[in-house]
């Protein structure tokens, strides 16, 4: 569990860039929500905007590989729409910059720019992601 202490003895909140395939992780109960959720407890987590529509995506892939039903699917949202995730905007040309120099998708980039416009820790399942937010100097939380 992340846990910073302060002078004072009491644990700060940390905050957090947390990716997609967390949230999915722990929207769908998949393996790694129990290790995700304690992370994440007692800390602010934020993520770039663009994360509402991924949630969306992959929640319409599950379906079209017939991986969850469309109940399934209402759940994951009700149980999504409960986590507090605040929204950033990013830049989007300085998520262009990431995305050229390392090869990446946008919406990786748009990760990896919230991360360090919010001076914030990244959490995700994406072991590559990870690996450019380590070389960039992130701070990165594990699962």
């Amino acid at each position: 569990m992340v846990q910073l202490s302060s002078s004072s003895g009491k644990v700060a909140a940390l905050l957090i860039t947390i990716d997609t395939s967390v949230l999915i992780a722990v929207i769908n109960n998949e393996p790694s929500k129990m290790a995700a959720v304690e992370i994440t407890e007692g800390h602010d987590l934020v993520a770039p905007a663009s994360v509402h529509w991924e949630i969306g995506n992959a929640l319409s892939a599950m379906i079209k590989r017939q991986l969850i039903s469309l109940e399934q699917a209402d759940r994951c949202i009700a149980a999504y729409q409960d986590i507090a995730v605040r929204l950033i905007e990013v830049g989007l040309a300085e998520a262009l910059v990431w995305s050229k120099k390392h090869r990446i998708h946008a919406y990786d980039a748009y990760l990896l720019q919230c991360a360090q416009q919010t001076k914030s820790a990244l959490l995700t399942l994406d072991q590559a992601l990870g690996n450019i937010a380590k070389a960039g100097g992130m701070k990165v939380l594990e699962v």
